[in-house]
């Protein structure tokens, strides 16, 4: 049987991230200067905040300072956390770094460890994780890989180029995934690299001028030219870069999911308020027919994100890889979120266009989800090829 209902623990951490998100984070969104997410000075102060409270780094296991929360613990903390652009950042919960911390928990040597999650787990150095390059090299398509790492004496020479790589600048260290086969065949020839940000070899090009601001350091174009590194980076086995990946990318999508759901339900609060109090043509706006459809679309869509993500959660927890699970969640919760963000700007009118709420920041942070991690598209065409094969089986 499953149960979705938290533990009072993970019920407490809830309650107590929302009051923290609430009091401490949301006051300071007005002090959110930086072009590309919060700058070093408030994250740290935010941080140390979330330290007090007791909330920091949930999904971070006890051993290197944090709560040691499973996913479906995660997905109630994550999704309060996501109520403010700047939670996950107060909470270092954010992404890429959350992804990266997960991988090298499962993956990294005990070395490994303590050079690069340690101090990641411990909000005191920022990562990357250095995969999609511009076409014709991977994308959708990781197949595509066109970065090589070649053998040299001693380890390894990386070069290549890779796009839109998130957080790159200011980061102490990237996780690359580069070719080590001539091809990319039945998933295997690919491996990972740790990749410090002082090799000479490594250098972030430019940061791309994309319409969501909220990560720090933006997304850069970034280039190994003969970077080189030692055999002690090698993250896990050669040639099975793509194998690590998954155990990175499922649990990532999903917690993507988690707050991204979070900023979602902070912009139908806002239009509940505003439907609440504006009245137009003799009555509130929320005593309106096309109003009240478009709130119970949104409270359809935050319910039905919810049961996604509480599902995937616990196929995670049982020790399953999510594939498929978080594949649908993030096709449903991609499009589901713009869907409510949308809504509540279309309720506030004028004023969800303009800078007197936070809705017209969070449309444009929302928007690139449904292309991350994933395009939609790309998602629902592997939910059908596998439902395909699954009932050809069943058929013979």
């Amino acid at each position: 049987m499953i149960d979705f209902e938290p533990t009072p623990k993970v019920a407490e951490l809830g309650a107590l991230t929302r009051a923290f998100v609430e009091d401490v984070v949301i006051p300071a969104e007005a002090s959110d200067a930086g072009e590309h997410g919060l700058d070093d000075g408030l994250r740290a102060e935010l941080q140390a905040a979330a330290r007090a409270a007791g909330l920091f780094a949930p999904h971070v296991s006890t051993k290197y300072g944090g709560l040691g929360l499973d996913v479906r613990g995660q997905a109630t903390v994550f999704e309060e956390a996501g109520y403010s652009i700047l939670g996950p950042q107060a909470l270092n919960c954010a992404a890429p770094d959350e992804g990266n911390m997960h991988m090298l928990s499962v993956i990294a040597t005990p070395e490994q460890q303590s050079r690069y999650l340690a101090p990641l787990a411990a909000g005191d150095v920022r990562s990357c994780f250095a995969m999609t390059e511009p076409a014709p090299g991977a994308g959708s398509d990781p197949a595509m890989l066109h970065t090589e790492a070649t053998r040299v004496h001693g380890g390894w020479s990386i070069s290549g180029r890779k796009w839109f790589i998130t957080g790159a600048e200011g980061a102490d260290f990237a996780i690359c995934m580069a070719r080590t086969d001539e091809q990319i065949t039945a998933g295997r020839g690919a491996s990972m690299f740790l990749v410090d940000a002082d090799n000479p070899g490594w250098r972030v090009e430019r940061i791309v001028n994309a319409i969501d601001r909220s990560f720090p350091g933006g997304h850069a174009e970034v280039v190994f030219d003969g970077c080189i590194v030692g055999d002690d980076a090698v993250l896990g086995e050669v040639g099975e870069g793509y194998k690590y990946a998954q155990v990175r990318l499922a649990p990532a999508r999903l917690t993507h999911c988690m707050r991204w759901l979070g900023l979602a339900r902070r912009a139908h609060d806002i239009a509940l308020d505003r439907a609440n109090e504006r009245e137009a043509f003799g009555s509130k706006l929320g005593e309106l027919g096309m109003v009240q459809a478009m709130i119970a679309d949104s409270v359809i869509d935050l319910d039905t994100s919810r049961a996604l993500i509480a599902h995937c959660a616990w196929v995670l927890d049982e020790g399953h890889s999510g594939s498929r699970e978080s594949s649908i969640a993030k096709a449903h919760v991609g499009e589901a979120v713009g869907r409510i963000v949308d809504r509540a700007v279309q309720i506030c009118g004028s004023l969800g266009l303009s800078g007197d709420l936070p809705l017209a920041r969070i449309l444009m942070e929302v928007r690139p989800f449904r292309i991350y991690d994933g395009p939609t598209e790309t998602h629902k065409w592997a939910i059908a090829r596998r439902a395909l094969r699954e009932r050809a089986l069943l058929s013979r």
